[in-house]
């Protein structure tokens, strides 16, 4: 599964442009399913899941073709239905949690999808009924084979109606949405998903034809037309990866550049870590973070202990919340961090805590960190990745810890971050792939 052996204690510097956002990629090129004419799309990153989706629309029939480095047209003229009845089909989609968001489109489309339960991150419950609520709202019906794990949906015409999401979803709504714009009349979808992913995806379609009111907002209007064509389209910076460059200058007291951030989509993503001390500036659409000695994570107006928790867009990314916590665990004071949407993710504080960091976990959702102020460095040790956004968080401990430390598996890391290793050493770091 790979190592990474990492001598930390090291101060970094230097400029890193952010890859584009795996989770907008993942919706994107879904809906090349919708059209039977090009859709070129650009800053696509070369990570593990997207490599697996992509090659799984070239299995469905999907033409694809490399332009060059995150530049790929797609061409979904002759789509194999009869593939997803495969067991090379139940295999590759159950590896991969996108996978889901191929439903949609097809249903749009062709009014019938196949897909085995996908896998991903083991971070909790992470339910599709509200893709399958919506889909029902339109007018498809589905089976679930619970001894192959296997979901049908029939759609043979999909009509527009109302519809109040029973979760903020952000692969539900995407979804929902895909299916909705070839539909028979108006759909309304409330309680919808806003994050910028989302809004990129609606932008997408209009240019493709589809009409949709409302991007940006938590109540979508869509008019279901009869057919969509090509377009071009640029993935967005991943906002995950600009607030890990974040935490890991302050963890590591470096200077560090991070290009091209969209900054007018990173939303609360830079006051939340202003909140910890942490000091950005921005030029342009480059936010440097300089290099500080300490940070001093800020108390509420009343004194009380400073709270960070998730919530959907515009709220604080939950993606983040594992690099917050251990940005804190250098910081000067103490913070309650509130994992509220998955009920797993702060598991991974075990193996900060072996390396000094004083950490309470209280349940499954809450941990208190009582920041070292720097006095105390992390000691170096050797750990296991459990999923993407953990594993980074580890990465960056390694990273500020003294001494060699040791992560395995990390196809997990891979999977969501292209290229670390090379990046983290073009800013001096010390990392080795074994």
């Amino acid at each position: 599964m790979g190592t990474f052996k990492i001598n930390g204690g090291k101060k970094l510097n230097g400029t890193i442009t952010p890859q584009g956002a795996k989770n907008e990629t993942l919706q994107i090129l879904c809906a090349v399913l919708l059209t039977p004419e090009e859709v070129r799309i650009t800053n696509i990153p070369d990570i593990v899941d997207v490599n697996k989706l992509i090659d799984l629309l070239g299995d469905l029939g999907v033409y694809v073709k490399k332009n060059g480095h995150g530049d790929y047209t797609f061409k979904a003229e002759n789509v194999n239905l009869d593939f997803m009845l495969s067991e090379e089909f139940k295999t590759k989609g159950a590896s991969l949690r996108g996978s889901i968001m191929i439903v949609g489109p097809l249903l749009a489309r062709f009014g019938k999808a196949y897909i085995p339960k996908p896998g991903g991150d083991k971070i909790g419950r992470r339910r599709l009924d509200t893709h399958f609520l919506g889909f029902e709202k339109l007018g498809a019906k589905f089976n679930y084979d619970s001894k192959d794990s296997f979901y049908s949906v029939d759609a043979s015409e999909l009509k527009g109606t109302y519809m109040l999401l029973d979760e903020a979803s952000v692969t539900g709504t995407a979804n929902v949405v895909m299916a909705a714009v070839m539909a028979k009349g108006k759909t309304t979808i409330y309680n919808a998903a806003c994050e910028p992913y989302l809004q990129q995806l609606c932008k997408m379609l209009v240019r493709m034809g589809a009409k949709i009111e409302g991007i940006g907002s938590n109540m979508l209007h869509i008019e279901g037309v009869d057919a969509l064509g090509g377009t071009d389209h640029r993935i967005l910076p991943d906002m995950i990866e600009i607030g890990s460059w974040i935490g890991l200058a302050a963890m590591t007291g470096s200077d560090i550049t991070i290009k091209d951030v969209s900054y007018p989509d990173l939303g609360i993503i830079p006051t939340v870590f202003r909140r910890l001390g942490v000091q950005t500036e921005l030029n342009g659409d480059d936010l440097r973070v300089p290099a500080q000695d300490h940070y001093e994570i800020e108390s509420f107006i009343d004194g009380s202990i400073m709270t960070i928790a998730d919530a959907p867009w515009p709220g604080f990314t939950p993606d983040l919340l594992s690099i917050i916590l251990v940005t804190a665990t250098q910081a000067r004071g103490s913070v309650l961090i509130h994992q509220k949407m998955f009920e797993s993710r702060l598991f991974f504080t075990d193996k900060l805590i072996d390396m000094g960091a004083q950490i309470i976990l209280c349940d499954p959702h809450r941990a208190t960190v009582i920041g070292l102020d720097k006095q105390a460095p992390l000691r170096a040790t050797t750990m296991t990745s459990p999923d993407i956004r953990a594993g980074v968080s580890l990465l960056i401990a390694a990273l500020s810890a003294e001494g060699t430390s040791t992560i395995h598996n990390i196809n997990q890391i891979d999977r969501g971050y292209e290229n670390i290793d090379g990046r983290l050493k073009a800013l001096g770091a010390d990392i080795v792939r074994l």
